[in-house]
Formats: structure tokens, C-alpha cells, sequence
């Protein structure tokens, strides 16, 4: 708690940590859809192609951010074009994005004078220490649209995750869901990047929701649980980065380990004993 309070004094401090926790929710709600619907690799996907709009952006001398956004969104929007038209098969059209993304990136990213490779540092890992107000305000506005959205559309969402042809049947515009949700995905996983980084972000979005599946099948349970339990693994991971100085993204990851461990090993070890 002394910890918590030293971090609230500090006002760059005090943005990474509301930034974490807004991240967190934003991450387990949108995680629940993706790990459901079994495309893990499409929160991949986008998060890597992402990439080409950061290195784009470089080159240009542009805002980074605004330019993965860019880049994330069309990508989200190509996959479920290519698949929903069955032009090209979903795990293949992720792989291709994701690939060209990080090319595209590479490419601009060498071509920009002065390049180094700390100067992509913080967006592959993450910094929590170059979260901005906006960056804060801007997580704050989509957090609270997608807590109203996840209250008004839930079921239809839920629908579309477990089962498409279900939700047709239901009159659910299946493409438009899928659609509104890949390209909701993106901006998440954009404006999350500069606290987990491209590399760890797939994490944050799909163990929370492994965690809690582990105790329930419910789409709204895991819905809240993962959302409480991304923000509380990013609180703590902000603790202990500032206590033992350790970059806060592995912190965050490797708590979350710890817990999806502990929820899947201590029920299987007392199973095998009970056995005995």
C-alpha cells in the first residue's frame, strides 16, 4: 500500500498506473471475445501488423501511434474481408498480414535517417513511462464506450464468438459484428501498445480470459472476470516494477503466468491425490 501511494505522488507514474488498469479492462473484455471465437492468432495478427504503421509513421516524421492505429484498423478490416469472402482461408490471411506488417515496418524503419534500434524499444516491450493525459484520456473514452457497448450488445457478441450460424439464425448481422469487433481489437491492442509493447500485448489479451474459463463457461462471467483480473495483474505488475525495477510489461505477464499456473496445476495435483 506504501508502495501504491509513493506511485500517486508522481504525476508520469500516476498516468502509467491508470493507463495499466484501463488497459486491463480493455484487454480482458476484448480478450474474452478473441480467445472464445479460438482466434488467438488474430490478436497476433493485428498486433504485429501494427508494426508497418509505427515504421510508416517514423519515416514520415508522424505521430507512431496514430499510425499503427491506421495500419491495425485496415489490417483487421483486410482479414475478415478476405475470410468472410471466402477468398482466402482466416489462419492464412492472418499469417500474410502479419508478415507484411512487420516487413513494411522493418523496411520504412531503416530508411528513416538516424535509425537505431532503441529507437523501437519501447514499442516492442513497452514503457509505461512515456504514457501521456492523452494516452490516459484516450484509453479512459474507450473504455467507457466499450463498457456500454459490452452492456447493450453482449449477447449478440457472445453469439457470434460461440457460434456464427447459431446467430444467424437469430437475425445477428454476423458480419457486422465480426467486423465492429476486429476493428475494436485493434484500437485496443494500438493504444495499449506503449505499456505491454507489440510483443507481449497477445498475453495480456488472452491469458485473463484462460484464467477465468478455468472456473466458469459463462461468456459474461468470463467477460467481468478477465477484465477484473487483466486490471488487477496490471496494477500489481506497476507495483512491482517500481519496487524492484523491473520493466512493468514482464512484471504484468509474469503474474499472470503465475496465477493461469496455479489455477490449472493446484485442481489437477489435488485430483491425482484424491485418485491415490
Amino acid at each position: 500500500m506504501e508502495a501504491l501511494q509513493n506511485i500517486l505522488q508522481y504525476g508520469y507514474l500516476c498516468n502509467a498506473l491508470t493507463a495499466c488498469v484501463l488497459s486491463g479492462i480493455l484487454c480482458g473484455i476484448a480478450g474474452t471475445y478473441v480467445v472464445c471465437r479460438r482466434m488467438v492468432f488474430l490478436s497476433g495478427g493485428i498486433t504485429h501488423a501494427s508494426f508497418g504503421g509505427l515504421g510508416i509513421a517514423f519515416w514520415l516524421g508522424a505521430d507512431p501511434i496514430l499510425g499503427a492505429m491506421l495500419f491495425a484498423v485496415a489490417s483487421s478490416f483486410g482479414i475478415e474481408w478476405a475470410t468472410q469472402n471466402g477468398r482466402i482461408r482466416e489462419d492464412s490471411a492472418i499469417g500474410i498480414f502479419w508478415g507484411f506488417g512487420m516487413a513494411v515496418g522493418a523496411l520504412f524503419m531503416s530508411l528513416r535517417a538516424g535509425y537505431t534500434s532503441g529507437d523501437l524499444s519501447s514499442y516492442m516491450f513497452g514503457s509505461i513511462v512515456t504514457v501521456t493525459s492523452t494516452d490516459v484520456m484516450a484509453l479512459a473514452a474507450l473504455t467507457v464506450a466499450v463498457l456500454i457497448g459490452a452492456v447493450l450488445w453482449l449477447r449478440p457478441v457472445m453469439f457470434v464468438a460461440f457460434d456464427r450460424d447459431f446467430a444467424r439464425s437469430q437475425g445477428i448481422p454476423v458480419k457486422t459484428v465480426a467486423y465492429v469487433m476486429s476493428i475494436l481489437l485493434a484500437v485496443v491492442i494500438v493504444l495499449s501498445i506503449r505499456i505491454m509493447g507489440i510483443v507481449l500485448l497477445i498475453s495480456l489479451l488472452t491469458m485473463p480470459a484462460v484464467i477465468i474459463n478455468s472456473f466458469s463457461k459463462s461468456y459474461t462471467a468470463i467477460t467481468v472476470g478477465a477484465a477484473i483480473t487483466a486490471a488487477a495483474a496490471s496494477l500489481a505488475g506497476v507495483v512491482a516494477s517500481y519496487l524492484w525495477d523491473v520493466p512493468s510489461g514482464a512484471a504484468i505477464i509474469f503474474i499472470l503466468t503465475v496465477a493461469l499456473l496455479t489455477v490449472k496445476l493446484i485442481p489437477a495435483i489435488a485430483k491425482k491425490r484424491l485418485a491415490s
